[in-house]
């Protein structure tokens, strides 16, 4: 036996040490001191802002700028070794090793498991960038690309958006999940971050560190959901004001967060199974009946080579896109790639955590396999679709309602084109809203399994906690002006996340390397 199997912990061992760190209040099982500093924190991180309105915007909006700015090279080679490194471990003999051990099964089949990673994931972020990010990148093209070459423009301009949306995101989602489920079904210990830094610092996991990945990772978390909610309402207010003359105002948008984060309760209460599964499947097929209309109703030859174009193009321009070192196209690196990474990182510990949660039994090889690869070529298929039909629209009909349109309208104008817009387009703001429900929903899970100390059985009302708390900060901050300080703040735990990240690596290479079944197919 390895010294690093003798180090492995004991599964019993790790509830004792997660149970003696509970207490039981109200009918609630939450861990102490995460659950009480997280919500403490929250709270006076509103009142805060609320108060300082003018000081916190100027403050955070210039920490946002500092971070992407300062730190791009940190971000894009954090990014391009997190791809590499999944790359490695699912090619090597480790990619054998199955969530759960050797007799583990799925406990989802594939359509479910792949609709819950998109319900969780980037599922919404295609529905309002997958029109506006080709048509963007191809009127201001990055890495020196002439906009007056238009071929090279748009090939250059698809491969940017999907590059935001493809192999990096899902890597950095997927080397905190597959860490996350590794050390949680395999080594028995409990469903949170601090759990991955075991093989690195042992039981002070336990301690003052642990606590302080943990808040940390709620309060990315939560603050990241309500800014999603925030500006899912504006886009979802905009969408109905546009289709049906609904007053765009802060009242509109309050009443369609209380209806979301409604639904998301219900869903919580019907639990993970009959809620986000089900919502997930729904999502999933109304997505494709979508994707299948405008492949049909638009420009269908155009569309399809795109899509093959889109493949090689991708790779082909991968490197240059990938690169920081005498970037010209500053504007473009430091607004789109760096805030991207750092809005994924700082997101790593919702999505990754949720896609741990869902994915029992599968092997390492099938765990990446489905989290990157799948999902990239389901947005080059997205974006090909979606933003080809645009660029068809502006370069070969003169079209420019998506380029002279507000961002939260890329995809109306769009649609505007084809026939039957008004129905296709309430049927995709009814699309957007699940998928922010659904996103409620996984993030209250997540904020929940965190703040009871791993605990996937807690009770229902600590969900309904989160999920309403979360509903009630993006209102707040909403109403008051803050959403944009919110999302600065959001950016800015992008940075140190990504050093947890990077030593997550380690820590799960070590783990991965003392499993006993690493060489059994």
């Amino acid at each position: 036996m390895t010294d690093e199997q003798k180090s492995a912990p004991d599964p019993q061992d790790n509830e004792h040490k997660v149970g003696e760190q509970n207490i039981q209040v109200f009918g609630l099982d939450i861990h102490n001191p995460v659950f009480v500093v997280s919500a403490l924190l929250v709270i006076v991180f509103v009142f805060a802002t609320l108060l300082f309105l003018d000081q916190a915007a100027s403050v955070f909006t210039d920490m946002r700028v500092w971070v992407t700015t300062t730190f791009d090279w940190f971000f894009v080679i954090s990014a391009n070794i997190i791809v590499l490194f999944c790359f490695a471990i699912a090619f090597s003999s480790l990619g054998r090793i199955r969530l759960g051990g050797p007799d583990a099964k799925p406990r989802y089949g594939y359509p479910g498991w792949l609709a819950m990673l998109f319900a969780a994931g980037v599922g919404i972020g295609l529905m309002f960038f997958g029109v506006l990010e080709p048509v963007t990148h191809t009127l201001n093209p990055p890495i020196g690309i002439d906009p007056a070459d238009t071929a090279a423009a748009r090939a250059v301009g698809m491969s940017a958006a999907i590059n935001h949306w493809g192999l990096h995101a899902w890597a950095i989602y997927g080397v905190v999940g597959l860490s996350l489920a590794f050390f949680c079904f395999n080594r028995g210990m409990p469903l949170t971050l601090r759990s991955a830094f075991y093989p690195l610092i042992g039981d002070r996991v336990w301690g003052g560190f642990g606590h302080f990945i943990d808040v940390t990772a709620v309060l990315a978390t939560l603050f990241g959901l309500a800014v999603s909610l925030g500006f899912g309402a504006e886009q979802i207010a905009g969408g109905l004001n546009y289709l049906f003359d609904i007053p765009n105002h802060n009242l509109t948008k309050v009443l369609l967060i209380i209806a979301i984060i409604s639904i998301a309760l219900v869903s919580v209460v019907a639990g993970l199974d009959k809620g986000v599964k089900r919502l997930s499947e729904i999502n999933m097929v109304m997505a494709a009946m979508l994707l299948l209309f405008v492949l049909i109703a638009g420009p269908t030859l155009v569309i399809v080579a795109t899509m093959g174009n889109a493949v090689v193009d991708y790779f082909y321009y991968l490197p240059g896109l990938s690169n920081w070192i005498g970037r010209e196209d500053t504007d473009f690196l430091h607004g789109w790639t760096t805030f991207y990474w750092a809005w994924w990182i700082s997101w790593s510990p919702f999505v990754g955590m949720f896609i741990a949660r869902v994915s029992y039994g599968r092997t390492v090889r099938e765990f990446i396999t489905w989290v990157l690869v799948i999902p990239t070529i389901i947005g080059i298929v997205w974006m090909s679709t979606f933003g080809g039909t645009a660029l068809e629209q502006l370069f070969a009909d003169g079209y420019r309602g998506v380029a002279d349109s507000v961002p939260e309208l890329a995809l109306f104008k769009m649609l505007e084109q084809l026939p039957f817009t008004e129905v296709v387009s309430t049927i995709s703001v009814f699309l957007i809203a699940i998928f922010f429900v659904t996103s409620a929903d996984s993030g209250s899970l997540v904020m929940d399994i965190i703040t009871a100390g791993g605990k996937m059985d807690a009770p229902v009302q600590q969900r309904v906690f989160w999920c309403l708390l979360a509903g009630i900060v993006a209102i707040a901050l909403m109403l008051g002006g803050g959403m944009a300080s919110l999302q600065a703040l959001t950016i800015s735990i992008g940075l140190p996340f990504g050093v947890v990240l990077l030593i997550m690596c380690v820590g799960l290479i070590k783990g991965l390397r003392a499993e006993p079944d690493r060489g059994k197919r």
